[in-house]
């Protein structure tokens, strides 16, 4: 008896052992899809819900051997929920490993420089593929802008906490790097002038030089002179005021006008890139105090008002020629968050001609532009003084 007994547990063994055998090598041959598919995991789906779905999907032939598989293999705990893309004739084993892994399909979401932290949680709500709500908006300059890879179903909380996560690294090393010389006391403070580089160029050959002009205006005690400051005054986190500066406007007493305010505004105006926090750091060593746009995208640069004057006249003239070939005048301030028109319009920052609108037109209206340059008869900041304590003089920033 026991013999037959044995014969029989070694019959039995053989049997298994080939079943076993059989089902690996099943599951290693091609699977039946046709073409490549990508497929959704619902949240909580067992190990047979799972394999009902990729029956009826077509990525498999037999939920049973799929469940087996699964079994021998050790992952059938492992399987995780998400979207996936599987390849044609994807075999059994490889759909396990896939799901097992979590290796889910990754979707981007890229956040330009020089939006402000509004304008970047209002592109992660309008998102489809991520889900929750925002704890709360972060403030002004506190987020990397970067493209952000993530897969479907990640909360958008989490997308913003490692955006700011990001900043801090980044900063941390950028402010560790810094020449002794910098007249930028705080991490903070590097943040806002680099939120004004971004928002004055976009172009990556100026950033260092745009960022010279500011230290050195910084270290000679001169008003920074920087339209976007007058924009974030006026709007706030909406960043965009839809129209030109008007003449008014340039002296209207906000906390984040540098034509008012000496030195740097409380607060960032966006959020800047990396780029633009090393080009703070690694300004360009030059005597420029002023620059001008110079009709071809990019800003003509001067280190006396005289040279600048001249710059501006040039800029006077192309202006001029696209109104006598019918060409429509570029706004006298743009948003890079939007694509850019060309060329840039910023006829000068800090302190020059601007387009606006000119005294005794309607308000709004585009006029020739003037001189706003800082210390000359034409400025109409000079002799004036403003008490940035009184809220009946500074006006409540708009939310």
């Amino acid at each position: 008896m026991l013999s037959g007994l044995f014969t029989a547990a070694l019959v039995l063994a053989g049997l298994v052992g080939g079943g076993i055998a059989f089902v690996e090598s099943r599951s290693r041959a091609p699977g039946p899809l046709a073409n490549d598919r990508v497929l959704i995991i619902p949240r909580e789906s067992g190990l047979t819900e799972i394999a009902e779905l990729l029956q009826r999907e077509g990525l498999i032939e037999y939920p049973w051997a799929f469940r087996l598989s699964a079994l021998l293999s050790g992952n059938w705990t492992k399987l995780k929920a998400g979207e996936y893309l599987f390849k044609a004739r994807v075999s059994q084993r490889d759909i396990i490993d896939i799901i097992a892994e979590g290796k889910a399909v990754e979707h981007s979401v890229t956040i330009p420089e020089g939006l402000t932290s509004e304008q970047i949680i209002a592109r992660l709500k309008e998102n489809e593929l991520l889900t929750g709500e925002i704890i709360q908006v972060p403030r002004e300059g506190a987020m990397l802008p970067d493209t952000y890879k993530f897969q479907r179903g990640s909360t958008r909380q989490a997308m913003v906490d490692r955006m700011t996560r990001d900043q801090r690294r980044i900063l941390n090393d950028i402010w560790a790097r810094r020449p002794a010389d910098l007249p930028i006391k705080t991490p903070q403070e590097l943040v806002i002038l680099a939120s004004i580089v971004e928002k004055e160029t976009g172009r990556a050959d100026e950033r260092t030089r745009v960022a010279g002009v500011f230290i050195n205006r910084l270290n000679r005690k001169m008003k920074l002179q920087s339209d976007p400051t007058i924009v974030y005054g006026l709007v706030g986190g909406k960043g965009t005021l839809g129209r030109g500066i008007l003449r008014t406007e340039i002296s209207q007493a906000t906390p984040y006008n540098t034509y008012v305010i000496d030195g740097l505004p409380p607060g960032p105006i966006a959020n800047p890139g990396r780029a633009a926090l090393e080009a703070v750091v690694n300004h360009s060593r030059t005597k420029d105090l002023y620059f001008v746009a110079d009709g071809s995208g990019g800003h003509a640069f001067a280190e006396s008002l005289e040279q600048h004057n001249r710059n501006v006249a040039r800029w006077r003239q192309v202006e001029a020629g696209r109104r006598e070939a019918g060409k429509p005048a570029p706004e006298a301030s743009i948003d890079k968050a939007e694509p850019p028109p060309s060329p840039d319009s910023r006829t000068e920052a800090p302190g020059g001609a601007r387009s606006q609108s000119a005294q005794g037109g309607a308000e709004g209206t585009r006029a020739r532009a003037f001189d706003a340059s800082e210390g000359t008869d034409r400025d109409p900041l000079l002799n004036r003084s403003f008490d940035l304590n009184s809220p009946k003089v500074v006006p409540a920033l708009r939310p």
